[in-house]
């Protein structure tokens, strides 16, 4: 007797562990598949969608879109990423704007302007010179690393690459440079 209740108990030993990772396994699927209906949930739009460089969130939406309506009336709005922080700064408190008389963005409208290009552009070094072209700008040339011979460059050019410039979907881009 005491045999057979060996061989159970053994039996048993070996099942556990099998049972144990089944479970385990079938937790982490429940959980895996939970958390991705959460962040589905949390975040509709996908990413390829979105057109623009960096996904805005609400409170910034406005800015944008007067940002966009502002600037787009002489030349393709540039992604805020593409100039630093202090350029945007200046830019938005001079009315003489790359030689063009402009009349300024007045409150509340500037703050809104400032609140998402501030946001969405980058720190400028301490050492550095403020840019106003974008083919001086350290994060255009970051951004295009492959790109040769935009001297000077031409806002209106980023349609040769970006099709979709003129509606501000700087993702898309043209089948040159599609896979590089």
């Amino acid at each position: 007797m005491s045999n057979f209740v060996k061989r159970k108990s053994h039996h048993q030993l070996k099942r556990q562990p099998l049972m144990l990772l089944l479970v385990i396994f079938a937790w982490s699927l429940a959980m895996g598949w939970l958390l991705a209906s959460i962040t589905n949930a949390q975040s509709p739009t996908l990413v390829a969608e979105v057109g623009t460089v960096d996904v805005v969130p609400p409170q910034y939406q406005l800015g944008q879109e007067l940002y966009v309506e502002n600037c787009s009336n002489c030349h393709i709005a540039l992604p805020p990423a593409v100039l630093p922080t202090q350029t945007w700064k200046n830019l938005l408190q001079d009315s003489q704007h790359y030689g063009v008389q402009l009349k300024p963005l007045v409150d509340p409208p500037r703050i809104l302007v400032w609140r998402y290009l501030s946001t969405f552009s980058r720190a400028q070094l301490q050492d550095e010179e403020t840019p106003y072209r974008v083919n001086n700008s350290r994060y255009f040339k970051a951004l295009h690393p492959k790109v040769q011979g935009l001297h000077p460059a031409q806002i209106n050019g980023c349609v040769n690459c970006h099709p979709s410039a003129s509606e501000y979907n700087f993702r898309r881009l043209s089948s040159q440079w599609q896979d590089s």
